[in-house]
């Protein structure tokens, strides 16, 4: 099973950087956006009805702001939108498809780039989503989680980690989460797979970050401990922008 992810900082202005034509070639099973920025009827139809995609969205309700989408070849038995949270569900951050044998979550966690306010909001957002995926881990031990989740986890994932020690995205308390989180039977697919490699899903527009390769690895794919042995590969597919963040591939056995 073959699925992508992509935060696509707005999917009509993806779509114009040619993102149909690549998962046309691409063949996924699921396609999971975050920050597609548009409700559905703002978005072409071909994009999902030439592959044959049943399309979920979740777009937040201020337009032009967040939101998340998933396509899937298979219509899941139950969809759930949101977190339970009228706050951030406001925002259109999850969609969580549950199979016969399988779950899959798609999230899009706050930034906290803005100021001190949506700092505060991100860590609330990390508080509500840890105790929502513990719940949802418990029911569905077959589970797969992406998305775009704004923090760098190690010195590993980021082009300089001195020069951003105090940005959010790689505070102190943002990485001790993230780390806790991995400890509480989440893997990371990337770095289970390759522990020494250093590659990155996001690069800012400005400086030519993107050529030089000044990059963070925020996006990911994680899998409960239970599917760990069929995760097959994880790549980031570098070959043409369609974003500022490039796409996660997963390949897995189920």
């Amino acid at each position: 099973m073959k699925l992508i992810s992509l935060n696509c900082n707005g999917i009509r202005s993806s779509l114009e950087k040619g993102l149909a034509d690549y998962l046309k070639e691409a063949k996924p099973d699921f396609v999971c956006f975050q920050e597609t920025k548009a409700m559905q009827d703002q978005v072409p139809a071909s994009l999902w009805e030439e592959g044959k995609y049943t399309p979920i969205f979740n777009s937040a309700e201020k337009k032009g702001y967040s939101g998340v989408a998933i396509l899937c070849k298979k219509p899941p038995l139950k969809t759930t939108l949101g977190l339970g949270d009228p706050f951030f569900d406001q925002e259109g951050r999850s969609i969580f498809l549950e199979y016969p044998d399988f779950a899959l979550w798609n999230l899009y966690f706050p930034s906290g780039t803005t100021g001190e306010v949506r700092q505060t909001a991100k860590m609330k957002f990390l508080d509500l989503f840890q105790k929502e995926a513990e719940k949802r881990k418990k029911k569905h031990p077959n589970l797969i989680l992406c998305g775009d989740v704004n923090i760098a986890h190690t010195p590993q994932d980021i082009h300089d980690p001195k020069g951003n020690a105090k940005s959010s995205g790689f505070l102190p308390e943002e990485r001790e989460w993230l780390t806790g989180f991995l400890n509480k039977g989440w893997v990371d697919t990337f770095r289970y797979l390759y522990p020494d490699k250093q590659e990155y899903s996001w690069w800012t527009f400005r400086a030519g970050a993107r050529a030089k390769n000044k990059g963070w690895r925020i996006d990911y794919f994680f899998v409960t401990e239970e599917l760990k042995k069929n995760v097959k590969s994880q790549t980031i597919y570098r070959d043409k922008p369609f974003s500022d963040h490039a796409p996660l591939v997963l390949e897995i056995k189920l």
